[in-house]
C-alpha cells in the first residue's frame, strides 16, 4: 500500500508563524491540504512539530492520522524521514506540503497511480511546460534513504541521485507550484 504522508511540521517563520492554521475562507490551510490529499489518495499521515496541538487537531479534523515528531524541529528531510519510519511497512510513499493546499485531488490520485504501476520515483510535471512540481511519491526501494534524511533539505537529493528512473506525471494543475510562505500568498486561494 502506498502511504501518503503530509508533512506539516515547518515553523512557518516567514509567515510570522501558525501559517498551517491561518484561515482563507473559513478552513486553515493545513486542512485544505488534507482535504486534497485525502480526496485523491484515501489516506494521510501529517507529520506534525510535537507541541503544535492547535495543528494536530485541524489535520484530525480534516481526517488524517496524525504523527507529533521532535524531528521535525531540524527540518523537511528530518520530518519526511520520521514518515517513513513510523510507516515503514508501507509499498512507497507520496510526499505531500501541508502548505500546498492548491494541488488537485486529481493530480494526487495521478502521481499515486503511477506508483502503483510500478513507478521507482513518480513526480507531478506541468503539461506545457514539463517543470516538475509536488506531489513526488518514492518506491518502497528508495525507503533507506528516505529514512535517513536529516536537516531541511528534503529529499532532492533522493531525487537527484534517482532522476533517470523518475516517471513525470503530466498534470493541468498550477497548484502543483504554489506555496503559502507569506500572509500575502494567501490571495492565492478563493475565499
Amino acid at each position: 500500500m502506498i502511504r501518503s504522508l503530509l508533512l506539516c511540521g515547518g515553523s512557518g517563520s516567514r509567515f510570522g508563524g501558525g501559517k498551517l492554521v491561518a484561515k482563507r475562507g473559513d478552513r486553515p490551510i493545513g486542512w485544505l491540504a488534507a482535504r486534497s490529499l485525502l480526496a485523491g489518495t484515501g489516506d494521510a499521515l501529517a507529520i506534525v512539530r510535537a507541541g503544535d496541538d492547535a495543528l494536530a487537531a485541524v489535520l484530525r479534523e480534516a481526517g488524517c492520522e496524525v504523527l507529533s515528531s521532535e524531528a521535525c524541529a531540524k527540518g523537511l528531510g528530518a520530518s519526511l524521514a520520521a514518515g517513513v519510519a513510523a510507516t515503514r511497512t508501507a509499498g512507497g510513499w507520496l510526499v505531500a506540503l501541508g502548505d500546498m493546499p492548491l494541488v488537485s485531488p486529481a493530480t494526487h490520485a495521478a502521481v499515486k497511480a503511477a506508483m502503483e504501476a510500478g513507478a521507482p520515483l513518480a513526480a507531478a510535471v506541468d503539461r506545457t511546460s514539463g517543470r516538475r512540481g509536488h506531489p513526488v511519491a518514492f518506491s518502497r526501494e528508495l525507503g533507506d534513504e528516505l529514512a535517513v534524511l536529516d536537516g531541511d533539505a528534503g529529499a532532492r537529493s533522493v531525487v537527484e541521485r534517482h532522476g533517470s528512473r523518475l516517471v513525470r506525471v503530466p498534470v493541468d494543475d498550477h497548484g502543483i507550484f504554489l506555496d503559502i510562505d507569506t500572509p500575502e500568498d494567501l490571495e492565492w486561494i478563493p475565499p
